[in-house]
Parts: structure tokens; C-alpha cells; sequence
């Protein structure tokens, strides 16, 4: 186990890019902020899957210490309040993609004058934030009416396409809907009985082994999706240094991890979560020190030093053909984030790895860690994305604090649901 109290000071500076990144009057937390904190960089943005985080992570500080437990129920009945206000897909409850994060209003344009949005429910989006909802519930019994508000209107089902995939009732989810033509091609179809055909994409999440399953699970725990869906997602195998893996799409490490903050996969099935968690991190540090000789390991989406957003991975571990890249335009990018929730598969390394990204490259700041950081430069993101600071600070929680944040999600009730299926599934894992 890594020194305790390295972990909780990051996780005492993770949580305080919460606060400043928490609106004081809608209780939204924005989607980035400067790495200095200063209010005046906010984004002026946010997502559900934003929403999500800043509910577990509240849960989490307080479950570290880090906040009391009047202070914890305030901001989350703020949140609650602002939430069940906002505007959502009437027929499911789902949640558009960008909200402002000062009034909840929804974005039809993002803000600065900047590109227009057409508004889509993403059903990866809508996962997190009923992940969020499902542990503020649980956690809290003074916010759990207001969560439930909320929560029991969603219904994952509007994303379940039965048709999709192999013969059978497994189906597929596809990866969101618009209500008005996005001006791209999309499909017209209503999957649950009595709601109205609105415009899906034409794609669906096929694989088993990446992030859209945390969707999966929180529907299944519902019942809106069978549980044959699980059974019928795609397990193909990659074979790198030696070892089968079950790949994720671009071979990052939120896609194969995520989850796990709230699904305790590993312990239910030791044979095969268990086995291709510990593979895919293995494989990812040793890509980065052995393969490459970067020096630095931790490959996942993020933001890239200067300006904008990327995707990173580990490309012998990837379904997609060839991968998401480790470098991009000369650039070696890592994210704190990815080595965060190793943690919770192999400590010891995951920690030593961010020391060195703290005290060597400087990728650290009052909140925390930075986004991400060239190993070949030193140039980091220069901000905090509130996804992946909720992904650190999940992860250290459970960590910490006797997987809390896995306790609160996977209830005796959703145990009872999940478990069986997550252990029947297998993986042709060599």
C-alpha cells in the first residue's frame, strides 16, 4: 500500500479543484478550469457526465474527511435542485450534452460565441450522471428523495437497440439521439413502447471491454436492459509481451478502468476482470518504459498541453485499427488520471509513477494534478478537466476508504442484479 498520507494530500488538492470549480448558486461544477484555479477561467460549460462526477466526488470528500457532512449534503442538494430544473428529453429523462454551469440553462451554442451545438443525449454521458445519482442516493439518505427525483425519470432503454448485434435479446446501445436533425446521418427509431421515434446515431457500442458498460450496468440494475445485452457484447482478444488482453476501442486506460470506480468487476470475477484489468495495466506501463523507453506511463484522453483535446492510448492493446497514439505531433502525452485508477490494480507502481510526474515534470498544482504532461518537455495541460479530476478522486477514495465509492453504487439490490452477470461472463482470455 502506498504511504497514506501522500495519497490523501492528493486527494485533499484534487477535491479543492472541485470547489473552485463548483458554481456557488447552481452548485454546477464546469468542465475546465486553469491550473491556478482562478474563477475567471472557468469554462462557462458543463456535461451530465461533469454532474456525475462532482456527486461522487462530493460523496468521496466526505468519506475522506475533506469536507463535513452538513457542508456535503448542502452542495449536493444544491446540485439536485439546480438538476431536476434543467431540461432533459421529456419522454426518457435523459440529459442533453452542455448546460451552463451558472444557470443550467441548455447550450445551443457554446459559449464566447463559439460553434453551434446541436443538442444530443449521449447515453455514455447519461450513465455517469445516474452512476453519480445512484451513490449520492445511497450515500446520503438527507439528499435521496431529491436524487431519486431525478434518477427514477431515466430510462436506458431509450438507447437499448434489440435488433443490434448478434441474433438474440442482447441488443446494443447506440450512442445517443438528437430531437432535431443534426444535419449528419442518424437513424429513426423509438426503442421503448410509447415513446415517440426520435433520430439515434447510426452507430453502437459493440465491445465489452470499454466505457459505455457503466450505461449498461446502470440499466440493467433497472431493468430497462436485459442482461443478456452483457453476455452478447464483443470480448476480441489482442496478444502482446506474451499475454491475451480484451482490448477497449482505442487502448486507453479510462475505457478499461472507469467502470471500476463503481463496479467492483475484479472481485466478482477474479478469473476474467480480474485477469484483463491487471494485464491492461501491466501492458500499458510496460508499452511506455519497456517498448518505448518514455520514462512515463499513463495513456487515456485528455487534454493536451496548449490548447485543445486528444486521444491517447497504447495502440497493441486497442481494437480500432493501429489505435489511439501514444504521441501526437512529437508530443508524449500521459495523464495523471490514467495512473490514478491503477491504483486500484497495481498501487504501489501507480503510485511511484505519479510521485515522479509531481517531482520531476512539475505536473502538479493547488488542485492537483495537472490534466496531462509532455514526458518529453515538461509542458503540461496548464488546466483541470472535471472528468478526469473526478476519475483521480474516485479512484483514491476507493482506495482509501474501503472502496466507499463501489459500496455506495453496488447496493445489496444492485449486487443482487450485476454480480450474477458480471461472473458469468467470460473471456477467452489464454
Amino acid at each position: 500500500m502506498p504511504d497514506r498520507s501522500l495519497l490523501l494530500r492528493w486527494a485533499a488538492d484534487t477535491w479543492r479543484s472541485f470547489e473552485a470549480m463548483t458554481d456557488p448558486d447552481s452548485g454546477l461544477p464546469t468542465d475546465a478550469i486553469a491550473v491556478d484555479l482562478d474563477p475567471a477561467t472557468r469554462s462557462g460549460y458543463t456535461s451530465p457526465t461533469n454532474i456525475g462526477g462532482l456527486l461522487w466526488c462530493t460523496v468521496a470528500a466526505r468519506d475522506l474527511g475533506l469536507l463535513g457532512p452538513d457542508e456535503a449534503t448542502d452542495r449536493m442538494a444544491r446540485l439536485l435542485g439546480t438538476l431536476a430544473r434543467m431540461e432533459v428529453h421529456d419522454e426518457s429523462g435523459m440529459f442533453f450534452n452542455w448546460y451552463d454551469d451558472r444557470t443550467g440553462a441548455l447550450l445551443h451554442r457554446m459559449p464566447g460565441g463559439g460553434d453551434p451545438i446541436h443538442p444530443f443525449l449521449s447515453s455514455v454521458d447519461n450513465g455517469w450522471l445516474a452512476a453519480g445519482l445512484m451513490v449520492a442516493a445511497a450515500a446520503e439518505p438527507r439528499v435521496r428523495d431529491a436524487a431519486h427525483l431525478v434518477l427514477d425519470r431515466m430510462h436506458f432503454g431509450v438507447f437499448h437497440d434489440a435488433g443490434a448485434g448478434p441474433e438474440g435479446v442482447g441488443g446494443r446501445l447506440t450512442g445517443g439521439f438528437w430531437v432535431e436533425d443534426p444535419g449528419q446521418p442518424t437513424r429513426r427509431a423509438s426503442f421503448v413502447a410509447g415513446h415517440a421515434e426520435v433520430l439515434h446515431t447510426v452507430h453502437h457500442y459493440d465491445l465489452l471491454d470499454s466505457e459505455p458498460r457503466i450505461a449498461s450496468y446502470v440499466g440493467m440494475a433497472h431493468g430497462q436492459i436485459p442482461t443478456e445485452h452483457y453476455a452478447a457484447l464483443d470480448a476480441p482478444l489482442r496478444h502482446f509481451r506474451g499475454r491475451d488482453v480484451v482490448p477497449t476501442f482505442g487502448g486507453s486506460m479510462f475505457e478499461a478502468l472507469m467502470p471500476t470506480i463503481f463496479v467492483p468487476e475484479a472481485r466478482w470475477a477474479p478469473t476474467t476482470w480480474g485477469v484483463n484489468e491487471a494485464r491492461t495495466v501491466a501492458l500499458q506501463r510496460e508499452y511506455a518504459l519497456d517498448e518505448q523507453g518514455y520514462g512515463y506511463w499513463g495513456f487515456s484522453p485528455c487534454a493536451r498541453p496548449g490548447e485543445g483535446y486528444g486521444v491517447f492510448g497504447v495502440p497493441p492493446i486497442a481494437w480500432l485499427d493501429e489505435g489511439y497514439p501514444s504521441e501526437q505531433g512529437g508530443e508524449v502525452v500521459v495523464t495523471p488520471h490514467a495512473s490514478a485508477m491503477a491504483l486500484l490494480v497495481e498501487p504501489e507502481e501507480a503510485a511511484e509513477n505519479l510521485v515522479r510526474l509531481e517531482r520531476d515534470l512539475g505536473a502538479y498544482g493547488p488542485g492537483g494534478f495537472v490534466d496531462a504532461v509532455d514526458v518529453r518537455t515538461g509542458r503540461t495541460a496548464g488546466r483541470h478537466l472535471s472528468l478526469d479530476q473526478s476519475m483521480v478522486l474516485g479512484a483514491l477514495a476507493d482506495v482509501l476508504a474501503d472502496d466507499c465509492l463501489r459500496r455506495w453504487f453496488a447496493t445489496e439490490q444492485v449486487e443482487a442484479v450485476l454480480r450474477p452477470v458480471v461472473a458469468a461472463r467470460r473471456m477467452p482470455l489464454g
